[in-house]
């Protein structure tokens, strides 16, 4: 009776003149601080402006303090400068299009009038590490900075994830050691153009990288070296592990660490020239219980259920899976680079009943990706990694090997039907092949009298 729409709800309010029941297992926040609550009515806003010239120039802060929250909500409970007069308009424009409610529009332009009190000057653009620190305050982030990319108004200065965790496991370095690990970080993500040139990396490869190396430059730092150019071959072959799963990994990666030193001029002498790495590890795929896959196709969550069987069924990574739009599939027929599959009976069952509750649960979404989160219907992103398999305990990539090592025990070992098939190169298709136990002797030609 006394809450009031948009707003948190106001328990000592509620229960000032009588106690307010709830119904049992029903009350919960989703916030972890309250709504804005302004101290005086709300004036009328002012009418939208259609231009708006941000500062060429950045006044810097000459010392940073954390300011008061309470009187953050004050002043943009009131604030109204050219700004979001602007962007209120985007906000309108970007939320009819992408069919976002009417608490998330709320949401948003409240988020920017807290942007336009904790910025420095009123004409600034707005840095997207400062968008990060609106929960702090009752912010959204997300849909914040959709706005203002659209608006051509964010500076995206946010560190990458494998950047942050570099950071996280490189801090207690010297220094020395530390500005070399940088340099070569940032080759491997932006690649270089200078001898040896190489294209940037993907970032979870450069996150695997630093999970090799990161271990045996530290143990370095604990026995006092401060500096890369102080290794040698011998420290170098005393600190990769023994076992083969290991060593040829560990060896590779840091051949890139010193490569990339001696190219940039950081060491004097390549400490890993000449070194082998030996046979590389040779781990066989085995296949998965038959009984986990059926339960997983036949799981009440449409989306889980469709997921499990594009890759049971057809042998598709995970990444494919997260990336499939709605125009790769017609009729009947999956289009990914290089291969047209069509698709299975069972698939196209999931499939259609996945099709049902997407249109019913997000009618006016104009994401073009096949599957669908809350999150990502009012976007154009597709889900996170770990969809739709966070409901299931099989994983695509030993469900894929599982699908292709079938096959290779169907068709005899056919190494071209594998790479035709699944898109596999040779050396991939060899390590499933191998599992094949040898076919019948060929009966020897009879000699002629």
């Amino acid at each position: 009776m006394l809450q009031e729409p948009g707003r948190a709800l106001d328990l000592v309010g509620a229960n000032k003149h009588g106690q307010q029941m709830f119904f049992a297992n029903m009350h919960f926040h989703r916030r972890r601080t309250p709504r804005l609550r302004p101290h005086r009515p709300r004036r009328r806003p002012s009418p939208p402006t259609g231009t708006f010239t941000p500062a060429v120039g950045v006044q810097l802060a000459l010392f940073d303090m954390a300011p008061d929250p309470e009187v953050v909500r004050a002043r943009a409970a009131w604030e109204d400068g050219e700004l979001t007069r602007y962007c209120h308009q985007v906000v309108l424009e970007h939320a009819e299009k992408f069919g976002w409610s009417a608490p998330r529009r709320n949401d948003v332009v409240r988020s920017l009038r807290l942007l336009q009190t904790l910025r420095g000057a009123p004409d600034e653009k707005i840095r997207a590490t400062d968008v990060l620190v609106l929960p702090a305050y009752d912010g959204n982030i997300a849909s914040t900075l959709d706005v203002l990319a659209a608006a051509g108004l964010l500076i995206d200065d946010r560190p990458l994830r494998v950047e942050v965790y570099f950071a996280s496991r490189t801090r207690l370095l010297p220094e020395p050691m530390r500005t070399e690990l940088e340099t070569w970080l940032r080759v491997m993500l932006d690649g270089s153009k200078q001898a040896p040139r190489q294209r940037g990396r993907d970032p979870a490869t450069a996150r695997v990288k630093i999970l090799a190396i990161v271990p045996i430059v530290t143990a370095w730092a604990q026995a006092g070296v401060t500096t890369l150019a102080e290794i040698t071959s011998d420290d170098i072959i005393a600190a990769i592990p023994s076992a083969t799963a290991k060593r040829v990994p560990a060896v590779t990666r840091m051949r890139s660490l010193f490569k990339t030193l001696k190219a940039r001029r950081m060491i004097f002498i390549d400490p890993t020239r000449g070194l082998t790495t030996g046979p590389g590890p040779s781990n066989m795929p085995l296949p998965l219980d038959t009984a986990a896959i059926r339960d997983a196709l036949a799981f009440p969550d449409p989306a889980t259920a469709l997921g499990v069987a594009l890759v049971a069924f057809h042998a598709l990574t995970g990444h494919q899976v997260r990336h499939l739009q709605l125009t790769d599939i017609i009729d009947g027929r999956l289009t990914l680079p290089g291969r047209s599959i069509p698709l299975a009976g069972p698939v196209r069952v999931r499939l259609t009943a996945w099709l049902d509750y997407r249109a019913g649960r997000w009618p006016h979404t104009i994401n073009p990706h096949l599957f669908l989160t809350q999150f990502t219907a009012g976007r154009l992103t597709p889900p996170s990694h770990v969809f739709p398999w966070k409901k299931t305990t099989l994983r695509p990539q030993a469900l894929r090997e599982d699908r292709i090592l079938a096959e290779a025990h169907a068709n005899g070992g056919d190494l071209r039907a594998l790479c035709d098939l699944f898109g596999l190169s040779i050396e991939a298709a060899q390590r499933y092949t191998h599992t094949v136990g040898p076919g019948p002797a060929p009966a020897k030609p009879r000699s002629r009298p």
